[in-house]
């Protein structure tokens, strides 16, 4: 077979997100186990056909997981922590990894690279006896192999693995376990071997598209050079994505693999890595596996025609930039979209036509008249989205680029004396982050009023008593500064991106951000501009309800700009200044109607740091900068929280501290207190709110689970400058897990109060 096409990975919840609904029902026990596993068959089935049909030869297997690739890969290395070896079904025991139950915590998450996608963390030791088990990625070869498909078998290549696991028994790093690893991954290849005559396997290793050391070089070749010595039958590809990898390629071309995967839209440095990969095959990523714009078939060929200046044609097969798992499914299903906008955008199943039609393109094939019109087709849509009205706003332009005060100029020191006179919020402070459960019934009724199946009166007659409930509850178990739950919003990005301009909405462009949790990125296309308020309303609303503080809650502009598809005719540091402004509006109404705290939370802003230290001063000069221009009307007696996730801290701990917020609230609890001691290392001086208990986990925390929790945070930072809270919202819980939790935060705040009390 002549290969010319590839995908690095497709998505896997389903294209109307069935694998989330079976989950899901799985979980809760409406369906069995051999259900869940039939969805997940037709769903494999399903995918493989749609790439087969869409002319891709090199299709995946191993890239679908019920939960995430990385837990997969711990299950294949037989690396189970030890507190859940007990649990002897495998099931059970999988899904109790991922998410915890009353006896177990769950492992750690994190973002994988620089993207919105999660991945469980990996916990290794030293006394860890690592064994095969290869079913899953055997089983899926054969299941696509009995519809006529032999795939390329993905798997995370051993760097990349050990690079992103931790160790928990505290006595070296994770490379000092290649050794113990490395058999096992080369005891798969000879099993692979086993099922066919030629076997393609693309390992990921996209670790070296980071700052990468000599030390991880060495084991990348020992790895390819020992790896490809296994079986002559099997086909190694080993892939990059999200940046360059120069020094990596470097290393892979004196090793025998067959092929090499290089990201050419968000590397375009790997151009000048390819000069001698000799007779290798390269697997060149021209269409974008991360965003959603419609692929410019012109700029693909001029790319392609010059990397076939250094790479020999007939070895280049066109591919997708990474794995289509971080875009939507389908356009299919997109009727409520902007006509125009539609024509612009280009799904996962879109991008498939993409990569085959380029390839043929760029290889010469002759095309049939539908490819022809295709072709035509894409060459209108570039022209016109480039002239279009509905992108370009004088008006906004011209605000940003004359805007006079961009940040505050108060002392933090001064602030906050201000702020304590005034809020009076005891040390130690007890809050949540901001939403409440989202449940069945207030989702069918923003659903039903956005169908104007009610009336305005009845919906916020809705609303109002949500709020009600939670503003009295949260008063009955004694919380400090409170929040209204958020019943409006059907997302924290998306509920702002529908009230700015310049946005636009899919109605089924889901994308997997962990487990069976779903997002539905905003697009945004145009200028950025507010205009009305946004929030106001319904926060006045719930300070209405009681005497204390209610916060303001906004999601803050690096979010924003993280979680939508941006546009890529403005750079990003331009649109996220446009949100920016547009927020500091809201901050003005929000502040003129009484508001006293405002929570401006940037979820993302560590996830979209670039992946090189060269690239790394740019963007925390404009993301800081964009923070700043949203507080900037904030008065001295206003006090500025944000909420950050998922944030290794060390490496840009300044940058926090250049934020200025007053108080900043963080997720430490699967990851213990390492993330606030960077906090104490540097002298921070603002207010910190580390999370007490994981909110990704059902289980219900005890309280004395949480004393000492709070307890272990007073050993680093003192209680005059410790707030208590989760570690995130809690709109993805349910009240039965919620109220309990919270119950048992306020009633441990008060315990270890009293204890302090009583030792001075």
């Amino acid at each position: 077979m002549e290969i010319k096409t590839s995908i690095t990975g497709f998505p896997r919840i389903g294209e109307q997100r069935e694998l989330k609904k079976a989950l899901e029902s799985f979980w809760t026990g409406k369906i069995s186990l051999s259900e869940l596993e039939k969805t997940s068959h037709e769903l494999k089935i399903r995918h493989w056909n749609y790439q087969k049909e869409s002319g891709i030869d090199l299709i995946s297997s191993n890239d679908f997981s019920w939960y995430d690739n990385m837990l997969d890969t711990v299950i294949m290395l037989n690396a189970i922590p030890e507190r859940f070896r007990s649990i002897a079904d495998e099931t059970e025991r999988y899904f109790t990894m991922a998410r915890g139950n009353k006896d177990c915590v769950a492992m750690e998450m994190t973002k994988w690279f620089n993207t919105n996608y999660h991945y469980i963390v990996p916990e290794l030791s030293s006394k860890d006896e690592y064994s095969l088990n290869a079913d899953k990625i055997l089983d899926e070869y054969n299941e696509a192999k009995e519809i006529g498909i032999k795939t390329k078998i993905n798997i995370v290549g051993p760097v990349t693995f050990l690079a992103l696991s931790k160790r928990v028994d505290e006595t070296g790093g994770t490379y000092q376990l290649f050794d113990k690893v490395l058999p096992i991954y080369k005891e798969l290849i000879r099993q692979i071997s086993e099922l066919d005559d030629n076997v393609y396997v693309q390992f990921d290793e996209p670790v070296f598209v980071k700052d990468t050391s000599s030390n991880e070089l060495n084991l990348l070749k020992k790895a390819y050079s020992e790896l490809t010595k296994c079986a002559d039958n099997v086909k190694i590809i080993v892939a990059t994505y999200f940046e360059h990898s120069n020094e990596a390629t470097n290393i892979l071309i004196d090793t025998p693999i067959w092929g090499i995967g290089l990201d050419f839209i968000y590397g375009k440095q790997n151009l000048n890595g390819i000069e001698t990969l000799k007779d290798k095959k390269l697997i060149a990523g021209v269409v974008d596996g991360r965003n959603i714009w419609v692929n410019n078939f012109e700029k693909s060929i001029a790319l392609l025609n010059k990397i076939s200046e250094k790479v020999n044609k007939e070895n280049i097969i066109v591919s997708s930039s990474c794995s289509l798992l971080h875009v939507p499914y389908s356009l299919k299903y997109e009727d409520n979209l902007d006509d125009d906008l539609k024509t612009w955008l280009s799904f996962a199943m879109e991008k498939l036509d993409e990569v085959n039609l380029i390839s043929k393109l760029f290889h010469g094939v002759k095309l049939c008249e539908g490819d022809k019109q295709k072709a035509i087709a894409n060459k209108d849509v570039i022209e016109k989205k480039g002239v279009s009205l509905k992108i370009h706003n004088n008006a906004v332009q011209s605000r940003l680029k004359n805007l006079v005060k961009k940040e505050r100029t108060d002392k933090f020191e001064d602030r906050i004396k201000a702020q304590k006179a005034v809020l009076k919020y005891p040390e130690l402070a007890a809050t949540t982050i901001g939403s409440f459960p989202q449940t069945p019934e207030i989702r069918k009724l923003r659903r039903d009023y956005k169908n104007n199946n009610i009336s305005k009166e009845f919906y916020e007659t809705g609303i109002k008593e949500y709020i009600d409930n939670c503003i009295a509850f949260q008063e009955e178990i004694g919380l400090d500064v409170l929040v209204h739950g958020e019943p409006e919003r059907n997302d924290m990005v998306e509920y702002f991106g529908e009230m700015l301009d310049g946005f636009g909405f899919t109605k089924n462009g889901w994308v997997q951000s962990y487990g069976s949790r779903c997002v539905k990125p905003p697009v945004i296309y145009g200028d950025i501009s507010r205009p009305e308020p946004m929030t106001v309303k319904w926060i006045t609303y719930a300070q209405s309800k009681t005497e204390k503080i209610v916060k303001g809650m906004l999601t803050g502009p690096v979010t924003i700009l993280n979680w939508s598809f941006v546009r890529d005719d403005l750079p990003r540091s331009v649109v996220s200044e446009q949100i920016a402004v547009a927020l500091s509006d809201e901050v003005t109404d929000l502040q003129n109607a009484g508001i006293k705290i405002i929570q401006i939370d940037e979820a993302a802003f560590k996830e979209g740091y670039p992946l090189r230290k060269d690239n790394i001063p740019d963007y925390e000069e404009w993301a800081v900068r964009s923070f700043k221009i949203v507080v900037s009307p904030a008065k001295m007696e206003t006090q500025i929280h944000t909420h950050m996730c998922y944030s290794e801290f060390n490496d840009i701990i300044k940058t926090i501290e250049a934020m200025d917020a007053d108080v900043i609230s963080i997720e430490t609890a699967r990851s213990g207190n390492e993330l606030l001691k960077v906090f104490k290392a540097i002298g921070y001086k603002q207010e910190v709110g580390p999370g007490v208990y994981d909110i990704h986990s059902p289980r219900v925390p005890g309280i004395d689970e949480i004393v000492k929790q709070i307890n272990a945070l007073l050993e680093v930072l003192p209680q005059k400058q410790l707030w208590i809270n989760p570690d995130c919202g809690l709109k993805t819980r349910k009240w039965e897990e919620v109220k309990p939790s919270l119950k048992n935060m306020a009633f441990a705040v008060k315990q270890v109060r009293k204890d302090l009390k009583e030792r001075r």
